[in-house]
């Protein structure tokens, strides 16, 4: 790994507009990370519309479905070749694990919803045959618990804990995540710096760079950027 420049697209919910106007940046990333919701509440016609837009710009995605999505949108994913639901990928010698949908949400139920321990499991099925020592980046819909990232108004936390326990575990070096819209902000769990830019239809996205120093595989830039 040399240098690792990274967009996280969070929460688009169909609007492909506001995909073309990232532009720039996704045509230098390395990777493109779809962080769930690409649609909103639609299913394989409505996510192969926002997958197709980024593509355009760069085919190097790698995508987990959010709680707003039909779960047939992981199998077009699966299908497509850039799915990280439970699944892990390396580019560049860094892995990139992840897991899409959300825990069971107050409002009323959604299209994909799991529980603790579904999470718990995909993480581990995707992380678990990873060389020991490789530098990870995990992408996770559902933030964890207990951060900046989680906050639902009046500050009530809605993260899950097993996400969290994992970063604890296993110090990805970044966590990109979504679904709390109003939860934008980054934070950190030990080396782990967790990003949620909130929704790109609200005009924000995540930006990264990793790199390889004398001390090791580190994170040289991680903000939220502005349409």
């Amino acid at each position: 790994m040399t240098r690792l420049e990274i967009v996280g697209l969070a929460d688009v919910h169909g609007d492909v507009r506001a995909v073309r106007k990232v532009g720039p940046d996704l045509r230098s990333a390395h990777a493109i990370l779809l962080i769930g919701d690409m649609t909103h509440f639609g299913r394989k016609k409505e996510a192969a519309a926002v997958v197709d837009a980024v593509a355009a710009f760069n085919p190097r995605i790698l995508a987990v479905p959010g709680n707003c999505d039909h779960p047939e949108v992981s199998q077009y994913l699966a299908d497509r070749g850039v799915s990280l639901d439970g699944r892990r990928m390396i580019v560049d010698g860094v892995g990139f694990v992840g897991v899409g949908g959300s825990l069971p949400c107050p409002g009323g139920a959604t299209p994909n919803e799991i529980g603790e321990q579904q999470f718990a499991q995909a993480l581990e099925d995707a992380a678990g045959p990873l060389p020991p020592g490789m530098p990870m980046i995990l992408v996770s819909h559902q933030p964890p618990y207990d951060t900046k990232v989680d906050a639902v108004i009046h500050g009530r936390h809605v993260g899950s804990t097993s996400v969290r326990q994992f970063i604890r575990d296993r110090q990805p070096l970044l966590c990109f995540t979504g679904h709390i819209h109003e939860g934008r902000g980054i934070d950190t769990i030990g080396v782990c710096q967790v990003i949620n830019p909130g929704p790109l239809r609200e005009g924000r996205y995540a930006w990264a760079m990793v790199g390889q120093t004398a001390a090791g595989p580190t994170v040289m830039g991680c903000e939220i950027r502005t349409i």
